[in-house]
């Protein structure tokens, strides 16, 4: 070990120096540590958080089965959804496609329950729901009555419970002028077969689902119409230019959506924390390194007799200034040590626990999410230690520039 890392953690762990003075700087070198670790900890934390947003957002609303999404420019069915269909199959992005029926209708519970809800009829519950069925049963499975899967906040809210009998009623082409006297809403009886709840309130509340033939005759579509494609990709990052390719590729009359385009606003929130809470906690770190400086000049006017000493022993200018870097390093090293531990294990905490509670109809989720990146924990690590050098190198200049003669008269 040279001279310079032992002197350097001895003046870090408080080595005697002036009586009067060596609590007080063992005291600001813990302040100093403990200053880069808060920085370090709450700077991975809110990056850990804002990662867990945009990855758990993501994961919900991609849950309902779609990364793009393809239907009529007219709000109308798209017909001949067969070939359609084989058509966005043939791209090489696709890794599934899945026919959506789907249309407001009224939901009626009891005389006194009547309800504004969407229908979604498709082949099967898409696998995000299926994982959060709260009760009951997440299949389309065939029964004497068809069957009807409902949001908890619906369900709370009229009163639902599983095997309770509701009907739905269809007022789709009654506007038309030539049936507005003659023709009757559609209805059809289902069964409460499963409950589900994904704390994202606008879906929780209005989108009941069931098997797509049922949809089909209850909104009077016909074999080959649907009212869109659910479609899937390998990399939703694609999303964007596969959705832009197909508005070219499957004609006009068809528009077609990103999952991007569709929740812009939840997306726009998401992006807006991540380029900003990182910036703003960053500062924290900022602030650490400028502890390191007053800490290290702290030592030096502290330990300039010993720095005379070393100075008169042979010490050049350049060993000075690299003991006070090493010092710094030491300071920087420790406060990112202990801040990554901190970081790393409340992350931990709250993936496994919840501890930081969320109210569920402004975040879309009642628990903090909680992402934690090894790259996130490498970069913080580098860009802080970096910091705490930077700080360190005008101490260090300073200690160097001391002059033996003088300071060994130094009182």
């Amino acid at each position: 070990m040279s001279f310079k890392i032992f002197v350097a953690w001895r003046y870090l762990r408080g080595a005697k120096g002036g009586e009067s003075g060596s609590k007080f700087l063992r005291f600001i070198s813990h302040i100093a540590i403990g200053g880069v670790s808060l920085g370090v900890a709450t700077l991975l934390l809110a990056l850990a958080v804002v990662r867990g947003f945009s990855e758990e957002i993501e994961t919900k609303i991609t849950g309902f089965g779609a990364h793009v999404q393809v239907e009529s420019i007219r709000r109308a069915p798209l017909n001949e959804a067969s070939k359609l269909m084989h058509q966005i199959r043939a791209h090489e992005a696709v890794i599934s496609v899945q026919p959506v029926v789907t249309e407001f209708v009224l939901l009626r519970g009891s005389s006194q329950d009547i309800d504004g809800v969407g229908i979604w009829g498709t082949d099967h519950l898409p696998v995000y729901l299926n994982e959060n069925v709260i009760r009951g049963s997440g299949d389309f499975a065939p029964a004497t009555m068809s069957q009807l899967i409902v949001g908890n906040l619906l369900a709370e809210s009229m009163g639902l419970k599983i095997g309770d009998h509701v009907t739905l009623l269809s007022t789709r082409n009654l506007g038309n002028t030539e049936t507005l006297f003659t023709a009757r809403p559609r209805l059809k009886q289902f069964e409460i077969a499963g409950i589900y709840e994904t704390a994202l309130t606008d879906f929780d509340e209005t989108y009941v689902f069931t098997d797509i033939h049922t949809a089909r005759q209850l909104l009077d579509y016909t074999s080959d119409q649907v009212s869109r494609f659910d479609v899937m990709l390998q990399d939703v990052t694609a999303a964007q230019s596969v959705a832009l390719h197909f508005e070219e590729s499957l004609g006009v009359g068809v528009l077609v959506r990103s999952i991007f385009e569709i929740y812009r606003g939840l997306f726009a929130w998401v992006e807006l924390q991540e380029a900003i809470i990182p910036l703003v906690i960053g500062v924290l770190i900022l602030v650490a390194a400028f502890n390191v400086m007053g800490t290290l000049l702290m030592i030096v006017l502290e330990k300039t007799r010993e720095i005379g000493i070393l100075a008169s022993m042979g010490a050049s200018r350049r060993d000075i200034r690299r003991l006070y870097l090493h010092v710094g390093f030491f300071v920087g090293g420790l406060g990112t040590l202990i801040g990554l531990i901190l970081a790393w294990g409340l992350g931990t905490l709250q993936m496994h626990y919840g501890i930081i509670g969320l109210p569920a109809e402004a975040y879309y989720m009642d628990t903090a999410p909680v992402a934690m990146h090894v790259g996130d924990f490498v970069l913080v690590a580098v860009v802080s230690l970096l910091l705490c050098l930077g700080a360190s190198y005008f101490p260090a200049r300073t200690a160097s520039r001391i002059l033996p003669l003088q300071v060994l008269r130094f009182r």
